[in-house]
């Protein structure tokens, strides 16, 4: 179920990036206007739609569990990547934009699952390993979306060219979103015929209430903190991710593949710092100080990858494996973390939540550091991300560290 999950989360985080990576080709490709903000919103739009669709998105899962809803979101990311390969002719970008939209909306359906279904189908010594992997695969898909793109989509001279190597992406990730359908459709299953832990018996025994579980969370200081500290800290890793390209660019000439590369590497040495802190935490069940340190390695990482952006071109690729490392290990820190404040009320809906502020955090902070990029300089605008970070390190210093989940296991 784990590894199913994880090609399904890869197909359609692949995706995210996959027009802004390669902005300026894809900019001329359509005839858009250079300060067009459209290439940023096919990005964007994963953003916008997420935090539309998170409440009833939640519900769905609890409601109908995630079988069903996995297979809604599949087939959204399956039917969204055809729409896309509709958009061929230079002057179909809104049919991209829309294919695009519907494989946003269908990310309702990804970002919340990692810690239900390591909640649902693993033991209490495995479970954060396993929300750390179901991360690993969003991670993974995001690598993928920052690499093939400049590979296959190169900056030729002739549109045609450029419109034939669009057709070969666009086709590649359709089939590939068709064949996940049926497997999941064939082979994924709702849970294992008895809970493998003595919470996850305690919450399937819990009668669910959705409406109830939202106004517990909106009461839970320790959980708001959270919210509020994980989506300063998502939204600046979405809009480093969104505006790569133009800021690499402003600093070297002919370096969209250095700006995929980059990309690429912030995100494996992500799925890296992921893994490393989900064994951590199952290690040793320093959910707080764990979360904590992590926080201030981002901090840390991003500070040095600004003071490094002007000076040479192979540091850059140094400080942002160092920053992605934290800022993505982070992910599942905070899926668990949240967890654990809020046990036992389900996984999906604190999740889903959490992840929503983070949507509206990157909705805000990629138009803020694109707005400021434009007004300023790229350095300015990148010391201001440290800023906001260093309030987000601040408020996660105030969680406190009461750990229901594993009280409940003793």
């Amino acid at each position: 179920m784990l590894i199913l999950f994880v090609f399904y989360s890869m197909s359609n985080a692949m995706q995210w990036v996959q027009y802004s990576i390669i902005e300026n080709v894809v900019t001329r490709y359509y005839g858009l206007e250079p300060t067009s903000p459209w290439i940023e919103w096919t990005s964007m739009i994963y953003m916008l739609t997420y935090i539309f669709f998170i409440i009833p998105g939640s519900w769905a899962l609890d409601k109908f569990g995630m079988r069903k809803c996995i297979l809604v979101g599949a087939g959204g990311t399956c039917i969204g990547s055809w729409i896309k390969v509709l958009s061929l002719n230079p002057n179909l970008f809104y049919v991209g934009f829309i294919g695009q939209t519907i494989v946003g909306v269908s990310q309702v359906f990804v970002l919340s699952v990692p810690a239900r279904l390591a909640a649902v189908w693993f033991g209490s010594n495995q479970v954060s390993s396993a929300c750390s992997i179901g991360v690993f695969g969003n991670q993974l898909g995001i690598a993928v979306g920052f690499v093939l793109p400049p590979m296959i989509v190169a900056n030729e001279e002739e549109t045609d060219q450029i419109g034939n190597r669009l057709g070969l992406m666009f086709k590649g990730v359709a089939a590939f979103t068709s064949m996940l359908l049926i497997l999941i459709a064939i082979f994924y299953e709702e849970k294992p015929p008895l809970p493998p832990s003595l919470a996850a018996l305690k919450q399937s025994e819990r009668e669910q209430d959705f409406l109830g579980s939202l106004k517990r969370l909106a009461t839970n200081m320790g959980y708001i903190l959270l919210l509020l500290s994980y989506g300063i800290n998502v939204g600046i890793f979405y809009a480093i991710s969104t505006l790569l390209n133009r800021v690499i660019l402003s600093y070297y000439e002919k370096a969209e593949e250095d700006a995929g590369r980059l990309g690429l590497l912030m995100v494996i040495s992500g799925m890296l710092g992921s893994v490393v802190c989900g064994l951590v935490l199952d290690w040793t069940h320093k959910f707080k100080e764990t979360t904590v340190v992590v926080y201030f390695l981002s901090l840390l990482g991003m500070v040095i990858y600004t003071v490094s952006l002007g000076y040479n071109i192979y540091i850059v690729y140094f400080t942002l494996g160092f920053l992605g490392f934290a800022m993505t290990g982070y992910l599942p820190v905070g899926f668990e973390l949240a967890a654990e404040l809020t046990y036992p009320e389900p996984e999906g809906t604190s999740v889903g939540i959490l992840n929503g502020a983070t949507q509206i955090f990157g909705l805000a902070l990629t138009s803020g550091y694109s707005a400021l990029i434009g007004r300023f300089s790229v350095g300015d605008a990148t010391y201001s991300l440290c800023a906001v970070l260093g309030v987000g390190l601040a408020l996660t210093a105030l969680v406190p560290p009461k750990l229901r989940r594993q009280e409940a296991k003793a």
